[in-house]
């Protein structure tokens, strides 16, 4: 190719940027953009916002959790834990699924279930899974064992959680009394 070709192809190409440039240029003049005061976008909140009666109200603490267990409803508590069977096995000789079994867990030692790889901050924490242990695991496991593998992240209620564990506490050979 010849100079002159090449020149005529790279003043087509510069035309039109130029011919582009000066189109935004003029567009923006005729069409003004609206700024907004604040940059950005509103994202919804993972939370609803509290009513104004219930952000009057002060939240009041759970009962005590031998009162708990005293009202819990076995029934109830098997049916809270059926979300858990995509983890946990529930019968006599269960295997581990993404979390130990289950069964025989209240008065187990922590972190000692056959056939399950527990992290490392669960089997330095030590102990056996009492109710009051198990109340503050199931509240907020993450809280309780700082980097724990399990992806539960709590329940709040403290009814629920004293039916789920009068539920837990039915599956073993021999029960652990309930706390006074």
């Amino acid at each position: 190719m010849d100079d002159l070709g090449f020149n005529k192809i790279a003043g087509a190409v510069l035309g039109t940027l130029l011919f582009i440039m000066s189109l935004g240029i003029i567009s923006n003049g005729l069409f003004a953009p609206v700024k907004p005061a604040k940059p950005g976008y509103e994202l919804a909140s993972a939370e609803p916002a509290a009513s104004a009666s219930e952000a009057a109200a002060p939240a009041t603490p759970d009962e005590p959790l031998p009162i708990l267990l005293a009202k819990a409803d076995v029934t109830k508590g098997e049916a809270s834990a059926k979300a858990c069977t995509a983890c946990h096995s529930f019968e006599k000789g269960g295997a581990a699924k993404v979390g130990p079994a289950l069964y025989g867990v209240v008065g187990r030692d922590k972190g000692a279930a056959a056939g399950f790889s527990y992290s490392e901050a669960m089997k330095a924490k030590g102990g056996k899974w009492d109710f009051d242990a198990l109340n503050a695991f199931i509240t907020n496991p993450k809280g309780y064992v700082v980097g724990t593998k399990m992806g539960y992240a709590g329940e709040k209620d403290g009814a629920k959680r004293a039916n789920i564990l009068a539920y837990l506490r039915t599956l073993s050979d021999a029960p652990v009394e309930l706390p006074k």
